[in-house]
């Protein structure tokens, strides 16, 4: 239930950006190209003047916080917050129990989580080295002491003598009792149970799990490289050069059949596998299970799932064995339907020359659907039966008609609108970075929504950094590619298994691709008034250009209905407590209100509202929306039987350890018994990468 709150002259305070074009303020946000920032030679902007200077224009640290207008702002503001933990613990502890007890707990919680969420964010996002330190030196700081107050023996009893009172339990209104039993449950898991010498053991392991996740997650945002001289002139072509190398810093996955070769070369290069990562991912692993076998579970897959609607592993792979088996016919009939679509294209082979034995090579693999294939075939199989070249829809699906649509949505679902504003200087991380007020039409603001959602070559799924390097064979086009020479180091593609099931740690932890950050939750204050949630949605679009707006494929805005129903999942979920507010909610439940949103962005009804050619102003016909519907439930079932297998994956992971085989086997071996395709040698899962970790 949203909280009420009086509009107090908001309309009037919002810096609506205004732009003279024929789109609404917030469509023209994102249609236009980023214009820059504008020179102050007067000092007119960035807010009030400093004391100190009343002449200097005062600079606003990232997301408004004052400290965070530069890099060293982030120790002051994570030794604000752990003096106040203190603080708030001797007062918990020092207390009767009663409903104030859960209050204290839960602005315990928040007076961590706003800085670690934030520093979380920051770490992964910033466009500078310096800033990118520090948040990550403060995540580490807030971690290590979040996992001290887990185990913290007096903090836990404060609790306990609440929840131990059955007069005062059946006092607490419902939520307030859940959230209480929610912070037990977090002692409990931590191993608050333990001696004082395990205890300790449960918070190095639990740290250790936190610089582990991290340093993996980080791993994850570097491409592959590989020497020219090592793949034909005719795929090395389509990389990008970087000297005596090129970089693949993806699949390639929609190069046409006539490029089969430059598909498989991306597929071979860019999921070549890193020792370096593997042992992190190991360790990782091992770790996780120690920390689980000392809390009192059989394997950290019991521990992860306490509490979940699945309730254990047992229950979830046999959900996943049952699913396979369903979904076997008809994945099978998907990989045929694209097989005999290969078997049109033997005679590709003939237009090569120059490489030994290359003719029969290519007749004779081109009978076989390979793991780099499936991509490109579907779509092909749906553009073929449905006529629905991508090209054809996006001039309808520019980015501010999108947001338009959203806007109009949400208005009439919601009461709920959403206003562009201009962020004031050192505001936002990145010039192109959007601001959105959150606005209903009668509780007043919501929240805001910071959109992140172009292409820069600093941000971290761009792979923008240090490109690392194959140094072993590859077989690319039936020639076995090496480098040779002393010295060369092993350090190769990424290795990133999915964020949502390995990285579930204590602070949150995100992949590189399109996702959704909760930077502050909201939660009721002591003096009644509403802490307003802000959050963050990265993408990664084309940026506008002067006479062209990013024009959206249909997955793309799909992609962008799906995020957006977190963001408003997080403006929203306007509970009491921000221990469970918007998102921070069951892990079942998490992905209800943006799977939502994505049959909204599939009905006509909702589509021709917004859908209109940026050029003309034609409003998309319906039978393409139709044909559009209609085409996703060709191949649907080969792309479920995919997730099966990472889900599948995940849970042989953190099942029983030590790990029999190494984790490329366990890869390998898996993916034959829940995908139809051959595991390629010398390569890791698709799974493994951050594009597709949601």
């Amino acid at each position: 239930m949203l909280v009420r709150r009086r509009l107090g002259g908001l309309r009037a305070g919002l810096r609506v950006r205004r732009v003279s074009t024929t789109w609404s303020p917030v469509g023209a946000a994102f249609n236009v190209q980023p214009q820059g920032r504008q020179l102050d030679l007067f000092g007119e902007r960035g807010g009030t003047a400093g004391a100190g200077n009343p002449q200097k224009p005062y600079l606003l640290g990232l997301f408004g916080v004052p400290e965070l207008s530069a890099p060293e702002g982030f120790r002051i503001a994570q030794e604000t917050a752990l003096r106040k933990a203190d603080e708030l613990v001797e007062r918990v502890c020092s207390m009767p129990p009663g409903p104030q007890t859960v209050a204290i707990f839960d602005e315990l919680s928040d007076s961590l989580c706003r800085v670690a969420d934030l520093a979380d964010f920051v770490k992964l996002a910033h466009p500078e080295a310096a800033f990118r330190e520090a948040a990550d030196e403060a995540c580490r700081s807030i971690g290590t002491a979040v996992e001290r107050l887990n185990t913290n023996v007096e903090l836990y009893q404060s609790l306990q003598k609440l929840l131990a009172d059955k007069k005062l339990v059946d006092s607490l209104d419902p939520e307030t009792r859940r959230v209480a039993e929610l912070f037990m449950f977090d002692f409990e898991i931590s191993g608050i149970h333990l001696d004082k010498e395990k205890r300790k053991r449960a918070v190095d392991l639990n740290v250790k799990i936190l610089d582990l996740s991290s340093t993996f997650l980080m791993g994850t945002n570097f491409p592959n490289k590989i020497e020219k001289r090592l793949l034909p002139e005719h795929v090395r072509q389509h990389f990008e050069p970087a000297g005596d190398h090129v970089v693949v810093d993806s699949l390639h996955a929609e190069a046409p059949d006539d490029l089969v070769r430059v598909r498989e070369a991306a597929y071979k290069v860019f999921l070549y596998p890193d020792a370096g990562q593997l042992q992190c991912l190991e360790e990782l692993l091992s770790s996780r299970d120690l920390l689980a076998q000392l809390v009192g579970y059989p394997t950290y897959a019991h521990r992860a799932l306490q509490g979940a609607i699945a309730g254990n592993p047992e229950t979830v792979m046999q959900f996943l064995e049952k699913l396979s088996d369903k979904l076997s016919e008809r994945s099978n009939d998907d990989m045929i339907l694209q097989s005999d679509h290969v078997s049109l294209w033997p005679e590709w082979a003939l237009k090569r020359d120059g490489i030994p034995g290359v003719r029969t090579l290519v007749l004779t693999w081109l009978e076989e659907l390979m793991p780099w294939d499936p991509p490109y075939y579907s779509g092909v199989i749906r553009a073929e039966r449905y006529n629905i070249e991508p090209s054809l829809y996006c001039p309808f699906f520019s980015l501010g008609a999108c947001m338009d649509g959203l806007s109009v949505l949400f208005h009439r679902l919601l009461g709920i609108s959403l206003h562009a504003e201009q962020p004031v200087r050192g505001e936002v991380w990145c010039e192109d970075v959007r601001k959105l007020a959150v606005v209903h039409e009668s509780e007043g603001l919501l929240g805001y929504i910071y959109c992140d959602f172009f292409q820069r070559a600093d941000k971290p799924h761009q792979f923008g950094a240090h490109p690392v390097q194959v140094t072993k064979p590859v077989d690319v086009e039936g020639v076995v590619l090496t480098q040779e020479g002393p010295g060369k180091h092993e350090c190769p593609v990424p290795l990133a298994v999915s964020i949502s099931s390995i990285c579930c740690g204590l602070s949150s932890v995100h992949g590189f691709g399109d996702c959704h950050f909760t930077i502050r939750g909201g939660r009721l204050k002591a003096d009644g008034d509403y802490q307003l949630p802000v959050v963050v949605l990265m993408l990664n679009l084309p940026c506008p250009s002067r006479n062209l707006p990013t024009l959206l494929t249909p997955g793309m805005m799909e992609n962008l209905f799906h995020e957006m129903g977190h963001a408003m999942h997080s403006m929203l979920g306007r509970t009491r407590y921000q221990h469970v507010t918007g998102t921070r909610c069951p892990t079942d439940f998490a992905e209800v209100p943006s799977i939502l949103m994505e049959y909204f962005a599939n009905d006509y009804r909702v589509v021709h509202q917004f859908a209109r050619h940026y050029q003309t102003g034609q409003v998309l016909p319906r039978s393409m929306v139709s044909r559009l519907c209609e085409s996703k439930k060709l191949c649907a079932a080969a792309d479920l039987q995919l997730q099966v297998f990472y889900a599948a994956l995940d849970q042989v992971y953190h099942g029983q350890h030590p790990l029999r085989r190494s984790t490329t086997d366990i890869l390998r071996d898996t993916q034959e018994k829940f995908y139809g395709l051959p595991y390629v040698p010398n390569t890791v899962s698709l799974a493994f990468r951050p594009c597709v970790c949601h």
